[in-house]
């Protein structure tokens, strides 16, 4: 159990959208406090079931009138996906008073077939929203500051919330290491003390276990295991689905199965590659990252700050970091992530580029904390690509200078990200 809680960017968004919809699904990984956020802003006011006890979920299959008959909203469902047939029965008692609003909450840790279901069912009546492990705005107390390019193309009053305003609190080489390993786990962040090889071992196995197991007809979930570690080595690498199962002995469908169970249930992201008629010769194969650096860390076998800093995987943890906490602070906004990279078959390549309205910011991750102008060419040649559309953009390294890198750039401590 979690024993303090840590505020979340999410918090105004959900109550927001039970003001305005008879429903409200929230999705996210498992451990990412979706029970803790809803309970900490609805127990006073909502009754709460979680459908994922066997006996619960039987009684809800068996008569799902009768079951929501005995927990009449507002009321929040959690891990709901183990019962998709009460869905048409929440349509039908949502449409018997479709002007009331914040009905029902409802909560899953597998996004993909939780958003297939309810496409199906609440069609219009549901909000969807993803709450994901703790970003480091929400862990320092920030959870409501801008990103960086927000806050200088947009001044005027910060959005409300402690810690909207002021400079980016320092991290030290050491504790952002540390921070990195450990992960955005709320468990793990307000437990320092928590064994962090032990956490997340025990997390990989129950989430093979469960979600897995619930999506996929898996019997040896040691392949699986092995397929984990095996993408955690290839972070932020071109994917090469063939390559993957040549190198594990299986079928390029199965891989490809088992990397949709990881994405509908919030463990990797796939970034694709922007594409824009800019006349070179782009690629197309997309890029995968593990959704929590920590987990990243476990799979590789990185366990000590030192070690995940100093070797060969340092860039892609610091890269994976950075696409994390920009990913995050989007869907805990209700908004969904626009990020891309571009790489052109010469060898250009921005790491990543984040659609923000009709602009185009991109982003480079250096792992020296001395920032040097030729880490910018890339985004240089990006913006003579692009065009227009393309704004200065950032060089994210883990020291603490911020630094002009000419016209096209500047150099960003990931602490002021």
């Amino acid at each position: 159990m979690v024993s303090s809680y840590i505020p979340r960017s999410l918090e105004p968004v959900v109550q927001k959208a039970v003001s305005e919809f008879p429903a409200v699904a929230l999705s996210g990984p498992r451990q990412a406090g979706k029970t803790t956020l809803l309970k900490r802003l609805f127990s006073g006011s909502y009754r709460y079931v979680s459908v994922e006890s066997p006996d619960i979920r039987a009684i809800a299959a068996e008569d799902p009138r009768g079951f929501l008959a005995a927990h009449p909203p507002p009321v929040i469902l959690d891990e709901v996906q183990y019962a998709p047939g009460l869905l048409p029965y929440v349509k039908e008692r949502i449409d018997a008073d479709r002007g009331r609003t914040g009905q029902y909450v409802l909560t899953g840790s597998q996004h993909l077939l939780l958003v297939e279901k309810i496409t199906e069912s609440l069609a219009g009546r549901a909000a969807m929203l993803r709450l994901l492990p703790l970003s480091f705005r929400e862990i320092r107390g920030e959870p409501w500051a801008r990103l960086p390019w927000e806050a200088e193309a947009q001044p005027g009053p910060p959005p409300p919330g402690p810690g909207a305003t002021g400079a980016a609190a320092r991290l030290a080489h050491g504790a952002l290491w540390e921070a990195l390993v450990r992960g955005g786990y709320p468990e793990l962040v307000a437990n320092p003390g928590r064994d962090i090889a032990l956490w997340h071992g025990s997390y990989v196995q129950t989430y093979l276990e469960r979600d897995v197991r619930a999506l996929r007809q898996v019997g040896d979930l040691t392949q699986v295991q092995a397929f984990l570690r095996a993408l955690a080595a290839r972070s932020g690498q071109l994917l090469s689905l063939t390559g993957l199962a040549r190198d594990l002995g299986v079928a390029v469908n199965t891989i490809k199965a088992w990397l949709s169970v990881l994405e509908a249930s919030h463990q990797v992201t796939i970034l694709r590659p922007y594409f824009a008629n800019v006349g070179k010769r782009l690629v197309k194969t997309p890029k995968v990252y593990f959704n929590d650096v920590g987990t990243l860390c476990y799979l590789s076998g990185l366990n000590h700050p030192a070690h995940a800093a100093a070797g060969p995987l340092g860039g892609p943890i610091l890269e994976t970091a950075v696409l994390s906490e920009i990913v995050r602070t989007f869907a805990h906004r209700g908004q969904e992530p626009r990020v891309y990279f571009w790489r052109t078959s010469a060898g250009e390549e921005v790491d990543l580029v984040v659609e923000a309205g009709a602009k185009l910011i991109p982003i480079e991750v250096k792992l020296s904390a001395t920032p040097r102008p030729a880490m910018a060419l890339s985004i240089k040649a990006f913006r003579a690509a692009l065009g227009e559309r393309a704004e200065s953009g950032y060089v994210i390294h883990p020291g603490d200078i911020r630094l002009p890198l000419g016209s096209d750039a500047t150099a960003l401590p990931f602490a002021e990200l």
